[in-house]
């Protein structure tokens, strides 16, 4: 069946309340009433059970029942029978680190293989490239290794930026992702902005939203297209 995933940059964008950007996209995607599975695992400065019922009074509204991953007795067989799978934000490693201990990684795979929606945002998004390796937060935990779900072809940034503030003197996001070129100079990264999102149905992609991309590749950094076929970057381009 069709792959299909909807990698959103952010959970909020500007001043918008929680999850704003993602419900519309979410809506197009996932018909209404439906059963949504819930990876709470990127929270690590809140509960599991906290952060499942702060998306949960974002989306019931809408129709869809959220059921947090963590208290599921059959983790596994939770993956193959929800309606969509849906990743939350936080830390990218505590995440992926989870996923590898209790052996989700092959299922929730399997699930996205056989045509279930998968949406993420940030650390959600993340995991669905090759690697966590152009990842934007700190390796609190330390998981089994950097290899990820690898739902697409190319590594993500989430909440891509490239302003620098006055008088700041680190390394931009840009050098950094100049970093990850030369040491993996075929694999391409797609930095997507807040606000916006991927969404892939097969063999098509788009990026949602009103800013464009970028994409960080062969040591060159190119526009990513908003509200365009971006689809030849599924093909490994």
């Amino acid at each position: 069946m069709s792959t299909q995933l909807l990698l959103c940059s952010s959970s909020k964008a500007g001043d918008s309340a929680y999850l704003e950007p993602v419900i519309p996209h979410l809506k197009e995607r996932l018909a209404a009433p439906s059963n949504i599975l819930f990876v709470p695992y990127a929270g690590v400065g809140m509960s599991y059970d906290d952060y499942t019922a702060r998306v949960a009074t974002a989306l019931e509204p809408h129709g869809y029942k959220v059921i947090g991953l963590h208290t599921e007795v059959d983790a596994q067989a939770a993956c193959r029978n929800a309606d969509a799978i849906l990743v939350g934000g936080g830390n990218t490693f505590h995440l992926l680190a989870q996923l590898q201990q209790q052996d989700l990684i092959p299922s929730i795979r399997d699930a996205v293989a056989a045509g279930m929606p998968y949406i993420g945002w940030s650390a959600g998004s993340n995991i669905a490239g090759l690697s966590i390796r152009t990842t934007n937060d700190m390796p609190i935990v330390q998981p089994r290794s950097f290899d990820a779900l690898a739902l697409v072809p190319f590594q993500l940034n989430p909440h891509y930026s490239d302003y620098q503030p006055p008088g700041f003197h680190g390394e931009t996001r840009d050098q950094r992702l100049a970093e990850f070129m030369i040491v993996a100079p075929q694999t391409p990264v797609l930095a997507i902005r807040e606000g916006t999102s991927l969404k892939i149905d097969g063999n098509r992609m788009v990026l949602l939203g009103e800013t464009d991309g970028c994409v960080f590749s062969a040591g060159h950094k190119a526009v990513l297209p908003r509200n365009s076929d971006i689809s030849s970057w599924l093909a490994g381009k």
